[in-house]
C-alpha cells in the first residue's frame, strides 16, 4: 500500500492529486493508495477501487497507515517528515510552493534541499516522481533527526 499524505493546514494540494490520478491511469501504481487529502480536491479520483480518499485521519491511524505503507508520499511538513524518519518509512516528499498556492512561501521547498544533504528524496514535477517510483527511496536512520534542540539550548543559555 502506498500512503499519500498531503498534511491539513487550509491550502489545496491538486498538484499532487492530479499526480496521482496521471500514474493510476499510467498503471505507474498498481497497488491500493490511502490518500489523506486535507482541502484538496479529488474529484478525479472518486470511483477508483484501488484508492482509499480522506481528508483527515486522527493520529492513531496515521501511524498505523505509516506501518501498512510500503512507500509514503508526503508533503514536505517538517513535523511529518521528523515522524516518518522516527518510524523508519520508505517516503518521498514534495513541498507545497507559494506559485500553485499551495503555501505562503517556499520554506517547504527549502527545507527539501536541505534534507536532500541527508538522503531524503524530492520531487518538484511528476516527471521527477515518475523517477522515484522506479527506485523507490531508501529508509533513512530512524535516529535521523535527533539531536539537541534549539530551545533547550536557548534554556540553558538564557536561563
Amino acid at each position: 500500500m502506498i500512503l499519500v499524505t498531503l498534511g491539513t493546514i487550509s491550502y489545496p494540494f491538486d498538484r499532487v492529486i492530479e499526480w496521482v490520478d496521471v500514474l493510476m491511469r499510467e498503471e505507474l501504481i498498481r497497488s491500493p493508495i490511502f490518500v489523506q487529502y486535507g482541502v484538496s480536491n479529488v474529484d478525479q479520483l472518486q470511483g477508483n477501487t484501488k484508492l482509499i480518499l480522506q481528508p483527515f485521519v486522527d493520529a492513531s491511524q496515521f501511524l498505523e497507515l505509516i506501518e501498512q505503507a510500503d512507500l509514503v508520499i508526503s508533503h514536505a511538513g517538517q513535523g511529518t517528515t521528523r515522524l516518518l524518519a522516527s518510524r523508519g518509512a520508505r517516503f518521498l516528499l514534495i513541498p507545497r510552493l507559494k506559485k500553485y498556492g499551495e503555501h505562503v512561501d517556499d520554506h517547504q521547498y527549502l527545507f527539501c534541499q536541505t534534507v536532500q544533504t541527508l538522503g531524503i528524496e524530492y520531487c518538484l514535477t511528476l516527471q521527477d516522481l515518475k523517477q522515484a517510483l522506479q527506485v523507490p527511496p531508501l529508509q533513512p536512520p530512524k535516529n535521523l533527526f535527533e539531536g539537541p534542540k534549539l530551545a533547550d539550548y536557548l534554556q540553558k543559555a538564557y536561563p
